[in-house]
């Protein structure tokens, strides 16, 4: 019986180095065929309406005749770039948006250099989103825009929300973290929220570093999860190469990722210390600028989207939201993914879309 079973064995192994050798070579010939066009990201048809310095703003071409009349304004955080929102074609958070007749503006930070490093805070929230919201009300002839907030692009809106609120009609928040001094995300621990501020010595980061590497969070973000985000997913590669639809998503993901713009020193300097390390949103204690960020202030209809299964922004950091805004229209959604599968998963951009839209438009009137 023994040589039989290794007989079986052996052939079992020699079906499988068949099979994936034929992977293998399917995937390479893909891969001879691609070109630089072939994983663009950002598919979606759009303008420049508005230049400031680095950043573009931009306007989505509408689908549909009469989109609703008060627009959209995404804002995206610094880190990465903002067509996570708009990856392809079938995974698009943007183009699912228009589909279902929104007006959507978007905010590109574009890549700092080191003549930015002094911008703050004050100089994003004050300054570029204030301006854009601005010139989309001036646009529109409107007194008051919608506006989105996404990952640190949510803690942006929700402090020029709590400083401007009459210029707010709506604010959502996805995978917005509220609370800072939540242990349940490594990220947080590594802040300082539990190690302390010596843990992490931002002063000397920044005064010897000026803008912070995109290279360094990059390495940052993936070592939260090294042996699947470092590993695994390349230990898989040969599994997918074969398939031409498979290996352009991987190709596109790989590109965003790794699309990684220098953080402005001051702007990071001032965030990873009043927030993670001191938690001053939540304390009432943050300032941009001249205005103190009170979250009571929030006093316009808020729709708050998490990930359950988020580890860069934990579901709890999120949900604490509820206990410090002002408004009394306060709805709170989520989704069984990661961070990432919030804009990417395709059963999410089924369900996410008509969640915001449909809650927009029960608001248009308000």
């Amino acid at each position: 019986m023994q040589p039989f079973l290794m007989q079986t064995s052996l052939g079992d192994l020699s079906d499988e180095y068949t099979e994936l050798t034929k992977k293998v070579l399917k995937g390479i010939e893909n891969l001879s065929r691609l070109r630089e066009e072939h994983i663009e990201i950002g598919p979606t048809p759009r303008e420049v309406v508005y230049c400031e310095d680095k950043m573009t703003l931009y306007r989505f071409q509408p689908k549909v005749e009469q989109p609703l009349n008060i627009p959209l304004l995404i804002v995206y955080a610094l880190v990465n770039r903002p067509f996570m929102v708009d990856l392809q074609e079938d995974r698009s958070l943007v183009a699912n948006l228009l589909k279902l007749g929104l007006d959507i503006y978007l905010i590109d930070w574009g890549y700092p250099t080191r003549a930015d490093r002094w911008l703050t805070l004050d100089d994003y929230i004050n300054g570029y989103i204030n301006n854009c919201v601005d010139f989309i009300k001036t646009k529109h002839g409107l007194d008051k825009i919608n506006l989105l907030g996404i990952c640190q692009g949510g803690t942006f809106s929700l402090s020029y929300s709590a400083i401007y609120p009459q210029k707010v009609k709506n604010l959502i928040t996805m995978v917005t973290p509220v609370d800072f001094h939540r242990p349940d995300s490594l990220l947080n621990v590594w802040g300082g929220c539990t190690l302390g501020p010596e843990a992490l010595d931002i002063d000397l980061m920044v005064d010897a570093l000026g803008n912070i590497p995109g290279d360094y969070l990059n390495f940052e973000f993936l070592m939260l999860k090294p042996r699947q985000m470092g590993i695994q997913k390349y230990l898989d590669f040969p599994e997918i190469m074969h398939s031409e639809e498979k290996l352009l998503n991987f190709l596109r993901m790989e590109k965003w990722i790794f699309d990684s713009p220098d953080q402005v020193g001051e702007a990071y300097r001032q965030y990873m210390k009043d927030l993670y390390q001191q938690n001053k949103m939540i304390k009432g204690e943050l300032m941009i600028g001249d205005a103190l960020v009170n979250l009571d202030n929030i006093s316009m209809p808020v729709l708050n989207l998490y990930a359950e299964k988020d580890h860069l922004v934990p579901p709890v950091s999120s949900m604490a939201l509820e206990k410090y805004v002002g408004t009394q229209d306060y709805t709170v959604r989520s989704f069984p993914v990661g961070h990432i599968g919030m804009y990417v998963s395709g059963k999410v951009q089924k369900d996410l879309p008509p969640v915001i839209v449909d809650w927009l438009k029960a608001r248009a009137e308000l």
